[in-house]
């Protein structure tokens, strides 16, 4: 699988894109396989040429997200399948609202029901409280940012379905970017030694540097940092560190950040908040596939 930073212009003004489709193949074929292994038992059940229409409904207020991967699904069990969707990636939805309806052989229906409704509904829960989160401080100016806390074999989509609704993109991995964490100043010794070897080894990526007081920020300041994560500051701390940077580097706020606490936080005046709950409390948004008459 192909990094995507190049395409997706990660740490700063990310543009929604969706992923690579050699990508998206890889990522169903996996999952297909999961849940497929030597073939479904229970579809057996069922004429080989039968043929059926379903509909998914949506049961609460969402942001969809996830159109790419449930159609790859289908795709892959039974080409001929056709899908007619009524949404796509990024639209809020209502409560009972029809998403898409799908007719095709009926084996392949219900074989590909499950897998498909899993990217659909994990990837719009990820969405949608990614927009809570943006929502929460529209007019501030405040870039919310997504981090690594995502599912095991998601950080892709999930990255893309933090975008979906209206945050963006912290580092996709740990080969794009250098985040210099409490335990890599540990080792190194220091912030300062920590930064001259980021910036002499990583001089063309983006530099990051975490600080937990004043000090370690005054320290990270003196030794050239230009971005900066103040991890765990309280409010004042926030707004005392904003005061003395005054522009002279980006400043991220990170920890313990909630729905309840991040307009707080973001009128500080620092410039990124990062909260890993956009990707790692998901809640699925609650969809339902049922089979109807023609």
């Amino acid at each position: 699988m192909r990094p995507w930073c190049s395409r997706w212009n990660c740490w700063r003004s990310v543009e929604l894109s969706l992923p690579n489709l050699e990508d998206i193949r890889a990522q169903v074929r996996l999952a297909l396989a999961e849940d497929l292994g030597t073939g479904d038992r229970t579809a057996a059940l069922i004429p080989a040429d039968a043929q059926s229409r379903v509909r998914v409904i949506c049961r609460e207020t969402a942001v969809i997200c996830g159109v790419a991967w449930f159609d790859e699904v289908f795709r892959q069990l039974d080409p001929t399948i056709s899908i007619d969707w009524r949404c796509r990636d990024s639209e809020m939805i209502a409560p009972d609202q029809l998403v898409c309806e799908l007719s095709g052989n009926t084996r392949a229906l219900l074989t590909g029901e499950r897998t498909a409704l899993n990217y659909l509904q994990t990837l719009s829960g990820t969405a949608t409280l990614a927009k809570q989160y943006a929502d929460a401080v529209a007019g501030t100016g405040v870039r919310i940012l997504d981090t690594r806390k995502t599912l095991p074999g998601l950080r892709l989509q999930q990255k893309y379905a933090a975008t979906c609704g209206g945050c963006h993109n912290h580092r996709i991995g740990l080969f794009d970017a250098v985040l210099i964490k409490e335990n890599h100043i540990k080792a190194a010794g220091s912030v300062t030694a920590a930064v001259k070897l980021a910036q002499q080894l990583a001089s063309d990526i983006e530099i990051e540097v975490e600080v937990e007081s004043q000090d370690e920020l005054e320290e990270a300041l003196a030794a050239g940092a230009r971005r900066i994560l103040l991890d765990n500051f309280t409010l004042e701390a926030l707004r005392q560190a904003v005061g003395r940077v005054q522009g002279q580097a980006r400043l991220e706020a990170s920890g313990g950040v909630t729905l309840g606490t991040i307009r707080e936080i973001a009128e500080t005046g620092v410039d990124d908040i990062s909260v890993g709950a956009l990707t790692k409390d998901v809640k699925a948004i609650d969809l339902s596939m049922r089979f109807f008459d023609a």
